[in-house]
């Protein structure tokens, strides 16, 4: 549950989440961060979304995971509520893997947040705890909401949960044109872009995410549905939508020329990732199994995801086991 958090504005540079987070987003759904190039991994039509998906590989770093999904018949400012309610994902459970989550700091005037989630874990591993902060920037009906883990050394760290220590989930989400060809910009796309620390061959989580993914993804569409029916119904918004509502104005233009003038930036993530080697290739299956069980319980550090540990057994069981 959430508790009591103090809504007094710090200055800017104080915040947890804070412009240059905004100028970094920007240059990722740009294309012009720097990284490497991104690779096509997914695509997949239903007759109300559309989702495909793509990777990268830094060359420090985990794998870079960037997303688009296109709802139609939905607006921005709903969309951004529905991804910002931790309540409602818990009471729909559309995100069946958190159990808990509370406000720790919240800055009334700018809508940053910092808050505590404790996500949930197959049977065999304990539960992961993230500490996030969180903040939402509005230019026009285009909302970039930018999650990440911040230090906090005063939240106790426990074995149970065990903390994720690196974890990156932003958003751009914006209106798109229908699909329907009567050119009305009555669908919302959501760029997704995820990255975090596994504390796993990242040649395991790869293909765990892979095979996993689709799974995941399509239960995000009936939630957003059925949050749809709740606004429509009346339904009062909770406290953490109503955060999302305290978001930064911003002019596009004005924030390029800023960026312009302090380009200089680093190129370290400019080179391409020596890629693994397959060392799974030539081990027995109930082997590979055994290791993500056993890796998903003894690291500690980063999130495997019900994805890459259902998706990476699901690929070396072979069809029998499905």
């Amino acid at each position: 549950r959430a508790k009591a958090a103090s809504s007094v504005a710090p200055v800017e540079e104080e915040l947890a989440v804070s412009t240059p987070d905004l100028m970094h987003l920007r240059r990722v759904v740009e294309e012009k961060d720097g990284g490497p190039a991104w690779t096509h991994m997914m695509d997949r039509t239903l007759p109300t979304f559309r989702y495909q998906a793509w990777k990268r590989e830094p060359q420090n770093g985990p794998p870079q995971y960037r997303s688009s999904t296109i709802f139609e018949d939905a607006s921005p400012d709903v969309v951004r509520d529905f991804f910002w309610d931790d309540d409602f994902r818990i009471s729909n459970t559309w995100d069946d893997m958190l159990l808990e989550h509370e406000t720790l700091e919240e800055c009334a005037k700018t809508g940053t947040m910092v808050v505590r989630w404790v996500r949930k874990f197959p049977f065999f591993c304990s539960d992961r705890e993230y500490v996030i902060g969180r903040r939402i920037w509005a230019s026009g009906k285009t909302y970039y909401c930018v999650t990440k883990s911040v230090p906090r050394p005063s939240v106790p760290r426990s074995s149970k949960p065990r903390r994720v220590d690196l974890y990156y989930s932003s958003w751009c989400i914006r209106p798109v044109e229908s699909r329907n060809g009567d050119g009305a910009m009555t669908a919302c796309e959501v760029l997704l872009f995820h990255h975090e620390d596994m504390g796993i061959p990242w040649s395991i989580a790869k293909l765990g995410v892979q095979q996993g993914m689709w799974g995941c993804v399509k239960r995000i569409e009936p939630g957003l549905r059925a949050y749809q029916t709740a606004r429509a119904a009346g339904v009062p918004i909770s406290k953490c939508a109503a955060m999302a509502h305290a978001n930064t104005k911003f002019v596009a233009d004005e924030l390029t020329a800023s960026e312009n003038n302090t380009e200089a930036g680093s190129t370290s993530n400019n080179a391409q990732a020596e890629k693994p080697k397959h060392w799974t290739g030539n081990l027995p299956k109930v082997f590979v199994i055994g290791s993500v069980v056993a890796l998903a319980c003894t690291f500690d550090k980063g999130l495997l995801t019900k994805a890459l540990v259902f998706g990476t057994a699901r690929r070396f069981a072979g069809p029998g086991r499905r």
